[in-house]
């Protein structure tokens, strides 16, 4: 059988081409916090490796004949949610399946129960891992994966009770524990029903060393990963594939290999091994992924409605400039998420999710916009972006107020309701490519029109008015004028959102013609 690019679930060498997951870490230092009697936490965003890796990790170390370790992913324990002893139960028990299974030991499978039994729930881990180091004899080291997973007592139990035991180690204890999960333990905010007050993961598990985070595919592996394709099946990777994925992406595995998966597997061209994949079958592909709602962007999208998100995403879906205002607990939790990455200016992580996050918030609006193409293609198949943002200037004048009102995202309405108007329009036929990020003052978008004569290109520029109305103007001509010259494209838009409650809908719209350095763009006002 050959292999295949993987997009569900730990990557099987023998099935799926890969990235040797000790590579993408520096194996040195977890070895070294190993040997030291570390307990620390590695996090990651979903989809990126983390199980992967610590499989290969736990085989490296029991290979080595120094260790006894075992990775355990305790997520069945989150349907018990507060019940602590069904919790400890269904944990206790994947520990003891997972020790017999990879380990050949039954000493877990066989005394759990009875551990529970005479500990209880609030002790019995702890004295089950103190047994179970006194009987092996290699010092543990136990990987559990899937641990911010636990909901409330239940978490809080775990966590307690592996720092009870964490000073009897390695004798009495696993020498090491490795906590995995989406966020790092300084993140949780855990409620007690039993004690009534909120818990915080710092204090839950204060004997944490420190915290890893496993980071994406660099560039050159992802042409490593691509280039297994081409060397078992023949099929190579025109040369612009490469930047774009990249840029597509930022290197975050799933997509990755979703999009290869979906050009060299799902898409039919790209079945004929002797076809070169091309970067026109990759933006395909992206938005195949994207309109199927596949399961990693699905995912994504329900972390949209938590107030933590909105509190970060609003003003980079806006034009906010007042990064100061995001609370630094808010912007590492949506870090962690994947959403969003720190580099320079706070900005969504890959043009994918830049495309998925508005799409999803404006979803169930799109489906209500009568808008057709058809309405808006001049004989030659162009678009005719004039007529059509005249009449979104009426759509948005008759359709803001009552549309924005109870919207979590308020603050980037316009925006966001632009963009739902202008997806609607160019669905199936064309794209939108966007850009933004927090303190740019301004959301970019390309539209890509494939029409008979070749592609359409058009910048969008949009802005919310701050100050002076020839003051914003001014500024966003040579905005709109830079992103023209950045893209190529030979037609610009300018749209001015007016914000003010006191001005008339007579005075906010308005279009105009305006130059820029020899250039002509039009100008929206709403």
């Amino acid at each position: 059988m050959k292999r295949f690019f993987s997009t569900a679930g730990p990557v099987n060498p023998g099935k799926h081409y890969y990235i040797d997951s000790l590579t993408r870490i520096d194996l040195d230092k977890l070895m070294s916090l190993v040997q030291q009697e570390k307990y620390f936490v590695l996090h990651a965003p979903r989809q990126t490796g983390k199980t992967t890796l610590l499989r290969s990790f736990m085989s490296h170390l029991n290979s080595g004949g120094r260790y006894t370790c075992l990775h355990v992913n305790v997520e069945k324990a989150q349907a018990a949610r507060e019940n602590v002893k069904e919790g400890i139960r269904a944990i206790l028990d994947t520990l003891g399946e997972k020790a017999f299974d990879y380990l050949a030991d039954p000493f877990v499978k066989k005394n759990w129960r009875r551990i529970v039994d005479e500990s209880g729930e609030y002790a019995a881990l702890q004295n089950m891992l103190k047994h179970w180091a006194k009987h092996n004899r290699r010092p543990i080291v136990l990987l559990i994966d899937e641990i911010d997973s636990l909901v409330g007592d239940t978490l809080i139990s775990v966590l307690r009770q592996l720092r009870s035991g964490y000073e009897d180690r390695p004798e009495l204890f696993p020498q090491s524990i490795v906590l995995c999960g989406v966020r790092d333990v300084r993140d949780y905010r855990i409620h007690s029903d039993k004690e009534k007050s909120l818990i915080t993961g710092g204090s839950a598990f204060n004997i944490k060393a420190e915290s890893l985070k496993l980071g994406n595919f660099t560039k050159q592996e992802i042409n490593e990963l691509y280039a297994q394709h081409t060397k078992e099946t023949g099929q190579e990777f025109a040369e612009e594939v490469f930047p774009l994925v990249w840029d597509l992406t930022g290197g975050q595995p799933w997509l990755v290999n979703a999009l290869a998966y979906e050009v060299c597997s799902n898409m039919k061209d790209g079945r004929d091994r002797k076809k070169k994949i091309t970067g026109d079958s990759v933006k395909q592909a992206k938005e195949n992924l994207i309109l199927r709602r596949e399961t990693h962007l699905d995912h994504l999208a329900d972390k949209l409605s938590e107030e933590r998100v909105r509190r970060v995403l609003e003003p980079i879906l806006s034009d906010s400039s007042a990064p100061e205002k995001i609370a630094e607990d808010d912007l590492d939790y949506v870090t962690d998420l994947g959403l969003v990455v720190k580099e320079g200016q706070v900005r969504i992580a890959n043009r994918i999710y830049q495309e998925v996050i508005p799409r999803q918030l404006t979803h169930s609006t799109q489906l209500t916009i009568h808008q057709e193409a058809p309405w808006y293609t001049e004989p030659d198949g162009r678009l005719n972006l004039d007529k059509l943002l005249t009449a979104f200037q009426g759509f948005f004048r008759g359709q803001f107020e009552s549309w924005v009102d109870g919207f979590d995202y308020a603050e980037a309405g316009p925006q966001l309701l632009l963009q739902a108007f202008l997806q609607r329009i160019v669905n199936g036929g064309g794209r939108v490519e966007r850009e933004y990020g927090l303190g740019r003052r301004r959301t970019d978008l390309l539209v890509n029109w494939p029409y008979p004569g070749g592609v359409q290109q058009a910048v969008l520029e949009l802005k919310i008015r701050h100050g002076s109305m020839d003051s914003t103007i001014e500024k966003g001509l040579e905005q709109t004028h830079d992103y023209m010259d950045k893209c190529g494209a030979f037609e610009g838009y300018l749209l001015i959102f007016d914000r003010r409650e006191t001005v008339s809908w007579e005075e906010k719209i308005f279009k105009s013609e305006r130059t820029w350095n020899g250039v002509k763009i039009n100008v929206y006002g709403m």
